[in-house]
C-alpha cells in the first residue's frame, strides 16, 4: 500500500486485522510499518503513539460489538434476548480474537460506542424487571460470566474433556437467566 493511501482509518483497521490474525501483543507500530513498507515514523501522522492505536483499536471493536448485538437483540425480549447478547458476544470473540482481546483493557476515554453497548445491555436486563440501582451489578455478572467462559474456552481449558463447550455455554446462559429472574433487590434479600 502506497504511504499516501494511509489514513487513521486505514491504520486502525490494519492494527485490528493483525491483532486478530496474530494476537493482540503483536500489534505494533514497527509491525504496521513494516505491514504498510514505510518507516514507523510515518505513522506517527496518523495516530499519537501505540497506546492510542491501542485504544482506537478498542473504539473500533466496541462499534462493531454494539452493532452486531444491536442486530441480534432487535425484537427480542426476556431469555431470548440475553441468550442473543451472549450469543453475539461469543461469535465476535471467535470470530475476531484480536479485537475481542482489545476489548478486555481498559480504554483511556469512554468512547460514544461504549455508552451504547451499555444502553443495549442494560435494555436486556430491564426486561428482567431489575431496580436501575441493580443494572450496574447485573452488567458486572453478565460480563464476568461471559468474558470468564470465553476466556477459558479460548485458552483451551474446556477441551480435556466432553460434553462440548456449546453445552456447557447454554448451561451458563440459563443459570444468568435464572439469576436475572429472581435477582434479589434491597428490599429482598433473599
Amino acid at each position: 500500500m502506497a504511504r499516501a493511501n494511509l489514513s487513521s482509518v486505514v491504520v486502525i483497521e490494519a492494527a485490528a486485522d493483525l491483532a486478530d490474525r496474530e494476537g493482540f501483543a503483536a500489534v505494533t507500530l514497527s509491525a504496521l510499518a513494516r505491514h504498510f513498507g514505510v518507516r514507523t515514523a510515518s505513522l506517527y501522522t496518523h495516530v499519537r503513539d501505540l497506546s492510542a492505536l491501542l485504544d482506537s483499536v478498542h473504539e473500533l471493536a466496541l462499534g462493531e460489538l454494539a452493532d452486531r448485538i444491536a442486530v441480534a437483540v432487535a425484537g427480542r425480549s426476556g431469555r431470548e434476548a440475553l441468550v442473543a447478547l451472549a450469543d453475539a458476544q461469543r461469535d465476535y470473540a471467535r470470530q475476531r480474537p484480536g479485537r475481542w482481546a482489545a476489548l478486555q483493557r481498559p480504554a483511556a476515554t469512554a468512547p460514544a460506542s461504549a455508552a451504547r453497548l451499555v444502553a443495549l445491555t442494560w435494555a436486556v436486563l430491564r426486561d428482567y424487571r431489575l431496580p436501575d440501582a441493580e443494572l450496574v451489578h447485573a452488567t458486572r455478572l453478565l460480563g464476568a460470566t461471559v468474558n470468564g467462559f470465553l476466556s477459558l474456552e479460548a485458552s483451551g481449558n474446556f477441551g480435556h474433556r466432553g460434553p462440548t463447550t456449546d453445552v456447557s455455554w447454554r448451561r451458563a446462559i440459563d443459570a444468568l437467566d435464572t439469576a436475572l429472574r429472581t435477582w434479589p433487590t434491597e428490599g429482598n434479600p433473599a
